[in-house]
């Protein structure tokens, strides 16, 4: 009965962390999707690039606007669409992979953003931007946070069929639509935007692994992409939760805290999932 007044104590009793709560378990829904596609188009590490790829640009918004959101979500989101052109145009250009030329790109994005907010003098204000704090999401951007979920859960939704042919059968799909490029450009966008309004309370450093890690945990419990997204949204929402709770028990950065959760839920999957899990149960012998 202690125990159980421990899991839901902290979220009765402050606002911050009920803020934090409910817009974590929204970002863990809209990023479930985004993940699970990320790793069935082999674009696992494009996330990740992305992350870094934002933080120039959040780094000049903050620097001249502090932790205003629309500041923030503009910068990170200019500097994230804009790098993955910039991948795109060496990739169409140079014939080098997209993946190889995010990888170049994303180490110069990381150095610049954090270079920029030393020139500004505002070092401890870093630790926040990269790792998060639940004491940043305040009221504009726990709204900013539920407008990104909500429009990123309808665009997912409408573009869905032509994502999965573009992902399963890309030819297939050039002879019969031409929306396969449009998809793929939605999609994108969507996980720039997801990554840009996740990091003030995850961090910029962190956010990918909540969009990342329950949908790699996710593969090892079911292979239809439907119960694929309902298990990394449930994954990432209780990662979200007991992240939080540890974070306030044991005063830690809620952003590690959250994304090791995930980490051990993805482990666990590892070993006892059903599906290419180490621990499966090995299926009986057919009669001949």
């Amino acid at each position: 009965m202690i125990a159980a007044v421990h899991l839901w104590q902290p979220f009765q009793e402050f606002v911050f962390m009920r803020r934090a709560l409910l817009g974590g378990l929204v970002l863990a829904c809209s990023t479930a999707p985004l993940g699970v596609f990320l790793i069935l188009r082999r674009m696992s590490l494009i996330g990740d690039a992305v992350a870094h790829g934002i933080l120039p640009g959040a780094a000049l918004g903050f620097w001249f606007a502090g932790l205003s959101l629309p500041a923030l979500t503009v910068g990170g989101l200019s500097a994230g669409l804009g790098m993955a052109g910039l991948a795109a145009w060496i990739t169409r250009l140079t014939g080098l992979r997209e993946d190889a030329s995010l990888a170049a790109i994303y180490p110069i994005s990381l150095a610049s953003g954090v270079l920029i907010l030393g020139i500004a003098g505002k070092r401890l204000d870093l630790l926040h931007l990269l790792f998060g704090s639940a004491l940043a999401v305040d009221g504009p951007t726990l709204t900013g946070m539920l407008w990104v979920s909500g429009l990123s859960l309808i665009a997912m939704a409408l573009i869905y069929k032509p994502l999965l042919l573009d992902t399963l059968d890309p030819l297939f799909l050039q002879t019969v639509s031409r929306l396969g490029p449009l998809a793929h450009g939605v999609f994108l966008t969507l996980v720039v935007l997801n990554l840009v309004i996740g990091f003030q309370a995850i961090g910029a450093l962190m956010v990918v692994g909540l969009m990342m890690l329950p949908a790699a945990a996710a593969r090892f419990w079911s292979r239809r992409l439907p119960v694929l997204i309902v298990v990394a949204a449930l994954l990432g929402s209780l990662s979200v939760w007991l992240g939080l709770l540890i974070s306030f028990y044991f005063s830690l950065p809620s952003g590690p805290a959250i994304v090791l959760v995930a980490g051990g839920g993805y482990l666990l999957s590892v070993v006892f999932g059903p599906v290419h899990g180490l621990l499966r149960p090995t299926p009986l012998p057919t009669s001949q």
